[in-house]
């Protein structure tokens, strides 16, 4: 998402010299053990999704002003093996989230607003994802999407895996809502999303677990685990989010066992962390800890922490600046 207001770019520019002061995350560099998004077209991942198709494949995008374009991205080497032009939609206006149904389908949400209301209807595109990682153009189907309730900034948006139904929620910094679409998207006319459910955080990206049972949305500082609970969600507790720059997405790995966290930005890192009822998980937790404790791969030194909460409370003042002079 790009913010544009100049006289934030100070307490902008102390949160990344901070975040530099840390260590940076061991990435493997090995798949699901973690990634680094090597592509220099790549500065603003703001979607991801783990390849039905092909092992060890992640899908991406940038958001704003980069064109219908997604990127094959392979999780060993972080290289781009494949670029997808999408032909048939149009030119788009702020590309934020992409999800795989249950139809083998690839569902990109060109959902952002970063003006909170500015555009009365969104646009969701759908394309085949190709059975062969080559640099092609594939034509996509096109749907325009408005809110039961009103224009609002969106960054996530999910496909159930078992029902195909399309799920976005909403991004608020005082909690939003999760909007549910039609049980079949329509072409011939507005498809019109409703609030289902309450979601208490900044939303940036969300997923479902391989198995439908399972979603789990992200922000900046944390993110929540709900059961799905045939469509009434259930929350279950805090999800421990790595620490990013501009954290924006999400993804359970193909086979569930992991949750991937994406962050925008030049080379940025994708980061595995335990995913509710994974073999490798612990349940999430409303208990004491803090979210940036990691997502895989041990507890911070105790330079590290600080470091860390020094960023959090930059971060937080230049996020509760633009909340009140947005609200004044």
């Amino acid at each position: 998402m790009r913010r544009s207001p100049s006289f934030l770019a100070g307490a902008a520019s102390a949160a990344a010299v901070l975040a530099l002061a840390l260590p940076a995350p061991a990435l493997a560099d090995s798949g699901d053990g973690g990634f680094t998004i090597k592509d220099p077209r790549i500065t603003e991942s703001s979607g991801l999704a783990a390849s039905h198709l092909h092992p060890g494949i992640y899908w991406t995008h940038n958001d704003s002003d980069d064109g219908p374009y997604l990127y094959a991205v392979d999780s060993r080497t972080g290289e781009t093996v494949a670029t997808i032009t999408m032909k048939g939609v149009g030119a788009p206006r702020d590309v934020e989230a992409i999800s795989l149904g249950p139809d083998g389908d690839l569902y990109v949400g060109d959902i952002g607003d970063n003006l909170g209301g500015k555009w009365s209807y969104v646009w969701i595109y759908k394309l085949p994802e190709p059975k062969v990682l080559k640099n092609q153009t594939i034509r996509a189907t096109q749907y325009v999407v408005k809110y039961a309730d009103g224009p609002r900034n969106a960054e996530a948006l999910m496909v159930h895996p078992k029902t195909g139904r399309v799920y976005i929620a909403d991004k608020n910094e005082d909690g939003g809502h999760l909007y549910e679409g039609p049980a079949r998207l329509s072409t011939s006319g507005t498809n019109i999303f409703r609030s289902v459910a309450t979601i208490d955080l900044w939303v940036t990206d969300g997923a479902f677990s391989p198995d439908g049972k399972q979603l789990a949305v992200r922000g900046y500082f944390g993110g929540i685990a709900y059961a799905w609970n045939d469509g009434k969600p259930k929350r279950q507790g805090r999800l421990n989010v790595p620490l990013q720059g501009q954290g924006e997405s999400i993804t359970y790995t193909a086979d569930g066992s992991k949750l991937m966290y994406g962050s925008e930005g030049k080379d940025s890192p994708v980061q595995p962390g335990s995913a509710p009822g994974g073999s490798d998980s612990k349940s999430p937790s409303d208990g004491g800890g803090s979210s940036a404790d990691g997502g895989g791969g041990g507890g911070m030194s105790s330079g590290a922490k600080v470091g860390a909460l020094a960023v959090a409370a930059v971060l937080a003042v230049f996020f509760g600046m633009k909340r009140l002079l947005r609200k004044s």
